[in-house]
């Protein structure tokens, strides 16, 4: 599928060193070149510990879309060669990789497939060399809000936290005065994603249901082996509801140590990130009833596109589709139309220039369409909704969503009360 995983050769090795010799002679950034029937596309992602699970989904996600283009003939002539490295979710491994793909491995083009604890150091690194980057899985949302972090050639084609922070707050704020959840605790990663979302989560459902009271936070680390400090704290508040951040391997370990404790018999759970196949096949006992924000499902978008997407996806990896794998998919589709609209030319600003408001046809969009916002360089349109596990495959049921018009109503208020944008 992918020449991802090819070793680097004696001829990469010498383009490595040729390289390093062009920024010490001219002192400018230098991009090595792919040969002229090729566009190299780098990727870094984590393929090792407890997140490879989501990081194997977003390599497969945009070799979806590469290999179709590549079997129907290229871009102009051109085949896309996709090289993936392991950056082992470390912030300053996926910042050194990404400069040594576009300096030493002739890669013109990024699609990021780290978090966020990895965007923000690849963000830098593309604000000083002019190349095209996608971010494809972080959902910090100040990567593509705040105006001092803009980059004109990065774009972010993934879920935004803000966004979701508008679903989840309405979908628990409901069930909160349905149900008299007033106690509540968090439980979330201690780095920028993990505060970032919590904060919107909190801010938002207790717009919607002000009796609402957090009574305590916890904050392990990220990539935390051990919960039980966390979950026996949790525990000691006697909370009616939990919301937590927590994602990949982490959640996993999460539900499966708190179910050692039972926290789940009087205790309603509300998480970002249950809602992902691996994740929801990993735990031993999945408990019934969890609340969870969409990853992916077959059954929503609810059409034969999205169905043909998770069948073309199983196919490859044996299973459904993940959050990180369709959100590569959409960031590739991105940059092929933008290599299209160039005639496969693969400039950074003019890539960048045919991206911005950029609408194109998706399995994963609502009506079938996602956009690519001009003025922030993030996707909208993209699926929204909350859900709640079952024991049976698919493992998530009753999908409720939230209209476009409403989440992007409250972002426009959130962007003025932050001073992203003017009132």
């Amino acid at each position: 599928m992918t020449n991802s995983m090819k070793t680097i050769g004696r001829r990469d090795f010498l383009k490595a060193a040729a390289a390093t010799t062009t920024v010490a002679v001219t002192g400018f950034p230098y991009v090595a070149k792919a040969d002229a029937n090729t566009i190299r596309i780098g990727m870094t992602t984590i393929l090792s510990g407890r997140v490879a699970m989501l990081g194997n989904t977003a390599r497969a996600g945009a070799s979806l879309v590469f290999d179709a283009v590549n079997q129907a003939g290229g871009i102009n002539g051109k085949k896309i060669e996709f090289v993936v490295r392991d950056s082992e979710g470390k912030p300053d491994v996926a910042a050194k990789l990404t400069r040594d793909l576009i300096n030493s491995e002739g890669c013109e083009i990024i699609l990021s497939g780290e978090s966020s604890a990895g965007s923000f150091a690849v963000q830098e690194v593309i604000r000083s060399l002019p190349v095209l980057c996608v971010h494809a899985e972080t959902e910090t949302s100040s990567l593509t809000a705040d105006p001092k972090l803009f980059v004109k050639t990065a774009f972010r084609s993934c879920r935004q936290g803000i966004h979701d922070a508008v679903v989840g707050g309405i979908y628990a704020s409901k069930l909160a005065k349905e149900k008299d959840l007033k106690r509540w605790v968090t439980c979330s990663p201690d780095y920028a994603f993990g505060r970032d979302n919590t904060a919107q989560f909190i801010e938002l459902v207790k717009m919607y249901e002000p009796s609402i009271e957090f009574v305590d936070q916890t904050w392990p680390k990220l990539y935390a082996p051990d919960y039980t400090e966390s979950i026996t704290k949790i525990l000691s508040q006697q909370p009616q509801a939990i919301y937590s951040a927590l994602w990949g391997g982490d959640l996993v370990a999460f539900v499966e140590q708190a179910n050692l404790y039972r926290l789940f018999d009087n205790t309603t759970m509300f998480s970002t990130a249950i809602g992902d196949t691996p994740v929801l096949t990993a735990i031993k006992q999945l408990p019934e009833g969890i609340h969870t924000a969409y990853r992916y499902s077959r059954k929503s978008p609810d059409t034969q596109e999205n169905r043909d997407f998770a069948d073309s996806f199983k196919k490859l990896m044996g299973y459904d589709p993940t959050g990180w794998g369709w959100e590569a998919n959409v960031g590739a589709a991105f940059i092929v139309e933008a290599l299209k609209r160039t005639n496969g030319k693969t400039d950074g600003a003019a890539l960048a220039s045919e991206l911005e408001d950029m609408t194109i046809k998706s399995p994963l969009g609502v009506n079938g369409e996602i956009t690519m916002r001009g003025s922030d360089h993030t996707i909208i349109n993209y699926p929204v909704a909350w859900s709640q596990t079952v024991r049976k495959a698919p493992y998530l049921d009753n999908f409720v969503s939230v209209e476009w018009s409403k989440i992007l109503e409250f972002e426009k208020e959130w962007q003025k009360s932050k001073g992203y944008i003017q009132g």
